[in-house]
């Protein structure tokens, strides 16, 4: 594992202090002004008609790549963090698109099917139906929380054919098993509650194609568990939620990474617990820079200065890497 300097380490900015303060900043708070931008549709290859939308906006430096965004579960462009990712990018020269993932978000009404933590192809496709002129300089892939693990598999998977240069995973879980687990504990009674509700909102919107037994079961879903073993597993041709998990979780597809890969994560993260992070061998790939924070939360890292640890982070990773 390498060691982040002196400088590196994250300090957290007051009265934001502990996991669940830092996780929680992002929705206690008004999200940064939205940026706007380009609308891009971007079909998927599958048959299915769906398309994706995404925001484009072009960089100030024609030499760097473009940085594409994705939000987490039951997130979309106008997330906190992905507009403050945005804007940062934008303010140092990168050129940058905001991915609304299938179902999520704008894309909803353009999209009958829904993503999940497994759907890497759906990224690809993204990507290859990019206009030519957008990604010239290739293209940075920046993956928050469950997208992250997405991307680890995305990575693994397509990385090699694409004009990929570099990825990026802030929060993510590598173990799906072990992260629905940890949803379940009490303490985290709240986050599931809201993480449901607003997933079960966006499976179940105007232009998803769900059946009568399908919404049922989301319907009924009283956890991510739940939810995973009666809808997301049978709906994508998985046995089972713990055959959904070991099918597409990154763990499984980190030794097969051949680009450089920096990996944000806090040891409070209170939705992904960091154990699994821990207890991988890193020195096995030489693509991969994990770096672990003592604080930071879930997709949190708001530092002194108001500051944004993973982005800064992310910025001196591009400096040093391409």
């Amino acid at each position: 594992m390498r060691t982040a300097s002196e400088a590196a380490v994250f300090r957290p900015r007051p009265p934001w202090w502990g996991g669940d303060l830092q996780t929680l900043r992002n929705s206690l708070l008004p999200a940064p002004k939205q940026i706007a931008g380009e609308r891009l549709y971007l079909a998927m290859a599958d048959g299915s008609g769906d398309r994706l939308w995404a925001l484009y906006n072009a960089g100030s430096d024609p030499n760097k790549p473009l940085v594409v965004l994705i939000h987490g579960l039951a997130g979309c462009e106008d997330s906190s963090y992905i507009i403050a990712a945005a804007g940062f990018f934008l303010n140092h020269g990168y050129a940058t698109l905001r991915l609304n993932l299938r179902g999520a978000g704008p894309s909803r009404p353009s999209c009958g099917l829904q993503s999940h933590a497994g759907r890497s192809r759906d990224l690809c496709d993204a990507i290859m139906a990019l206009p030519p002129a957008t990604a010239a300089q290739g293209v940075v892939v920046v993956g928050f929380s469950l997208a992250g693990n997405m991307s680890l598999k995305f990575a693994a998977e397509y990385g090699h054919d694409l004009p990929v240069r570099a990825l990026v995973t802030v929060s993510a879980p590598i173990d799906l098993a072990v992260t629905s687990a940890n949803m379940l504990r009490p303490r985290n009674r709240l986050y599931n509650r809201k993480l449901l509700r607003d997933f079960r909102r966006e499976c179940l919107a105007p232009g998803a194609i769900v059946s009568p037994p399908e919404r049922a079961a989301i319907k009924a879903a009283g956890n991510f568990v739940e939810l995973d073993d009666n809808f997301v597993a049978p709906r994508n041709g998985y046995r089972d939620a713990h055959d959904y998990w070991e099918s597409c979780q990154a763990r499984g597809f980190l030794a097969q990474i051949k680009l450089p890969t920096l990996m944000l994560h806090a040891h409070d993260d209170p939705i992904v617990p960091i154990g699994p992070c821990l207890q991988y061998p890193w020195e096995g790939n030489s693509y991969l820079f994990p770096e672990f924070s003592r604080f930071g939360g879930h997709v949190g890292f708001h530092g002194v200065g108001k500051r944004l640890w993973h982005l800064d982070r992310v910025l001196y990773f591009l400096t040093q890497m391409l």
